[in-house]
This record gives structure tokens, sequence and C-alpha cells, in this order.
């Protein structure tokens, strides 16, 4: 009986308890969590048992002989939520929330991110980089594909003297013909000019003197014996009652693609055409003003500006109605000699600057 003697105070304090368990709380206390564990143990553990399913997989789960739908976002309590809600474990265990989520976050996703996203990340992207792109990566290149492409260098033009034209060219109808004789330019540069000249027939015209050669021959073989550094280029009053602004645009690449055959080291000036008068314009035929602008919007979508530049002098001559200014000629159409310097002065201002074209050759390397 020692240790009854040593150990009483313990027994009797157990005794009471199990007294007071017994007779006045009913071991309601613990009530509550064996219900929960047996519910537990009949869900999970005996439907385990019976092969009707696992949990977490919304199969097989019978609760008083119907089936608890555990499948992800289904809602069959009418509460708007599916899966195991009813279920509360504590210390770590379920407590209200779906299957396969963090509290707090929507079905899938990571707390805090948006649906499908890591974390701090825009839409379908790698943190840090740009939209669809790869880290490290520009302008949709992966890593290690090359150089990026450099970008072309701003237009620049430079003013010039009248030695600039030296190695010049000048192609082109009845207005080229009256830069050559009011420009000032006919002794220093080389003119292929005739009145009535059109892009259909500019190679085939025998309008090109040549030294040591008394005749005349076409632009064609002139061109194929001396080598120039710029050609400018006027040409398509003529043209305007012929075909379409389609056909004459079709044309006039020919032409300047033929040109670049012949003359490939040379930059090619496309100029616009010559607008006439509004009063000449309005006069109802083939000549109008509104077929000019129509054939010189296509003409500047043929510079590339490396080796194809296009330049317009109409702003300077034209009025506010958009025609030629009257006093600036006698036919509507042809400007008078004493104006030819404002087309002249016109090109010596807009030659491309040399820093350019250096740098347009050095992107190209």
């Amino acid at each position: 009986m020692k240790w009854f003697r040593k150990w009483h105070y313990l027994i009797l304090f157990l005794t009471a308890g199990v007294v007071y368990l017994s007779c006045f709380d009913k071991w309601q206390v613990y009530a509550g969590p064996l219900e929960k564990v047996k519910d537990f143990y009949d869900k999970v553990v005996l439907s385990m048992d019976s092969g009707e399913g696992a949990p977490g997989t919304g199969e097989g789960l019978w609760k008083d002989g119907q089936k608890e739908s555990q499948s992800h976002g289904e809602d069959v309590s009418g509460t708007g939520q599916g899966g195991l809600d009813e279920t509360d474990f504590s210390d770590g265990q379920f407590s209200g929330t779906n299957l396969g989520q963090n509290p707090g976050s929507p079905e899938g996703q990571n707390p805090g991110s948006p649906e499908g996203q890591n974390p701090g990340s825009p839409e379908g992207q790698n943190p840090g980089s740009p939209k669809g792109q790869n880290p490290e990566s520009t302008d949709g290149q992966e890593p290690g594909d090359g150089d990026a492409v450099p970008q072309k260098p701003e237009l620049t033009y430079m003013e010039v003297e009248d030695g600039y034209f030296a190695d010049a060219v000048f192609i082109g109808d009845s207005r080229t013909v009256g830069m050559y004789e009011y420009g000032g330019l006919g002794d220093i540069s080389t003119f292929y000019a005739s009145t009535g000249l059109t892009v259909y027939k500019l190679f085939d015209a025998e309008i090109a003197q040549v030294e040591e050669q008394k005749k005349k021959v076409s632009v064609e073989t002139a061109l194929q014996q001396k080598q120039f550094a710029k050609i400018y280029l006027m040409i398509g009053i003529n043209e305007m009652g012929r075909g379409t602004v389609e056909t004459f645009i079709e044309k006039y690449k020919e032409v300047v693609g033929h040109l670049q055959e012949l003359q490939p080291d040379a930059i090619i000036y496309v100029q616009g055409i010559i607008k006439v008068t509004t009063a000449r314009s309005e006069q109802g035929d083939y000549i109008n003003n509104e077929g000019i602008v129509a054939r010189n919007e296509e003409l500047a979508k043929l510079a590339d500006n490396e080796k194809i530049f296009y330049l317009d002098v109409n702003p300077l001559i034209c009025d506010e109605t958009g025609g030629m200014e009257p006093e600036y000629t006698g036919d509507g159409v042809h400007l008078k000699a004493k104006y030819i310097d404002i087309w002249k002065n016109f090109l010596k201002s807009h030659a491309v600057s040399e820093e350019y074209l250096e740098a347009i050759a050095l992107s190209k390397q």
C-alpha cells in the first residue's frame, strides 16, 4: 500500500474528475471534437476502405446515403461554395477553404496574384521583361540572335554652291529645258532634256549630246558611256493625258530601276511634278492640279532615303489656292526665266548631306 499513500492525492483527483464528468457534465466537453473525428473517419477512412474514392478527387464521398459533391467550384449546397466547406478542423487543417486553394485566394492561384500569373508579373510574361519577350531581349529578338538592327539616321540636307552639280545629270521635259536655259547650270551640269519627253520614251529619245560625237544619242546610250554622282529627274506633265495614275507610277518605277542599273553609284532625286496655275487647272482638260497631286503622292513613296530622295518645290512657287503663282508664269504651266532661280536655289538648299550619306553607308556594313 506504499504506492497508494504516495499517489493517493493523484488518485483522488482523477476519481473526482471521473465522477464530475459522469454525473454532471455527461462528458459533453469532448462531445464536439469526438463527433468531428467520427465524421472525418466516416467520410474519409471508411470511403477509402470501401474503394469508393479518395479524398480530394471529388468522387466517392457519401454521407447518409447521398453523394456529397467535392468537385472544384461546384455548388451543391446553395451557398455559392463547393467542396468540403462544412468541415472545420483546427490546428492547420481545413477550415472553410476549397480544395486546391490557399486560404483567401481564388481557386488554383497564389495569394495576391492575378489568375494564372506569377506574383508581380504582367499576364503571360516573365517578371521584368516586355510583353511577349524573353528577358534581356529587345524588339522581339531572342538573346544571341545577333546585333540589333541599327536605326536609320535622320535625313539632313546641306546648302551647296553651283559646283555641286558638276557631276549631276538633269533628265526631264520642257520644265528641265527651262532650267538648262535660264538656271545658269548649262555649262556646269549635263542635261538630257526635251520638250514633250515622257517616261514612256525616256531611254529611247535621242536627245543626249555626248563628247566626240556630233550626232545626239539616246539617253540609254549616253548613260552607258558616262557615270554620274547625282541624277535629277523632273518629268510627268506630258503624261497627264495618257493612262492613269497607276500606269504612270508603274512606268516611273521602271525608269528609276533602270537608272539604278545604269548608274549604280548615283543618288537619284525624284522631283515632284510642278503644278500649274489654278486658272489653268480649271480649264477642264487633262492638265489639272488634282491629277498632279495624285501623282506626286505616289512619287514621294518611291524614296527610300538611301539612294532615292524626293524633292518638291511646289510649296515655294504656289499661292493660297494651291496652284502656281500667276505672276511666276506666262502660260500657266512653265516658270518664267526670272523665277527659275526659286527652283534652282531650292535644289541648292536640299542637297543630301555628306554626313547623312556616310551614316547610311555605315549602317549597311
